[in-house]
């Protein structure tokens, strides 16, 4: 075989010892791009479809229900919402007495929930809800974002005598009462956040969205 053999035959693609082809390599590139892309969506279809539809609304910040039918006196429930826990408490007889206390309204720093954009106008009452045995409240600290913790008993030792039962944030100290208000000279500086919510039956409540009339 002559020079020129060997030159025609280091250019023929697919043989031993041949030079790489630029525009058969891209070609590769691309159908491995594709390829792989097409694989993602085949994973990716069947989680979303797997989701419920009650999983499915929260994601997209829709409205969610919750019923509060098995709560006792006292006790409360966590629901999620916009990613969000959401309080839902059922306030016994002695905690509502609390709440219009003029001796506890003294420690608060808004009792009369003066700062509109902390809850819809229907929840701007001593209860802070629609239905005044239940409070219904977003479970973040306005500090720094902690979620504090349900504290109903009466002056523990570790929060002090004063206490009347409440939310405490141990991340740096900050206190709100059982209607979400926060106590005087706390780093929190707002309320708790109130949620837009109506009720479609004595313990079913909708949070997200008012009532028609009132809607938020």
């Amino acid at each position: 075989m002559d020079e020129t053999d060997n030159n025609l035959a280091s250019t023929e693609p697919g043989k031993p010892g041949t030079a790489p082809d630029p525009d058969r390599r891209k070609i590769l590139v691309a159908a491995t791009g594709v390829a792989g892309g097409a694989a993602l969506a085949a994973v990716s279809v069947p989680f979303i479809a797997s989701m419920t539809p009650s999983e499915r609304a929260r994601a997209a910040g829709a409205p969610v229900s919750a019923d509060a039918m098995g709560l006792e006196p006292g006790t409360q429930l966590t629901v999620e919402w916009r990613g969000k826990p959401v309080w839902i408490l059922r306030r016994s007889e002695a905690m509502l007495r609390v709440l219009d206390d003029p001796r506890h309204l003294a420690k608060l720093a808004d009792p009369g929930s003066a700062m509109k954009s902390q809850q819809p106008a229907y929840a701007s009452n001593a209860y802070r809800s629609v239905n005044s045995e239940y409070l219904v409240v977003v479970a973040i600290c306005t500090h720094l974002g902690c979620v504090p913790t349900f504290r109903p008993d009466v002056a523990p030792a570790d929060i002090g005598p004063d206490w009347d039962g409440g939310y405490f944030c141990p991340c740096h100290g900050s206190k709100f009462d059982l209607a979400g208000r926060v106590w005087r000279n706390v780093p929190a500086p707002t309320n708790l956040v109130i949620p837009a919510h109506h009720y479609v039956s004595g313990t079913k409540v909708v949070i997200g969205r008012g009532t028609e009339s009132t809607a938020s």
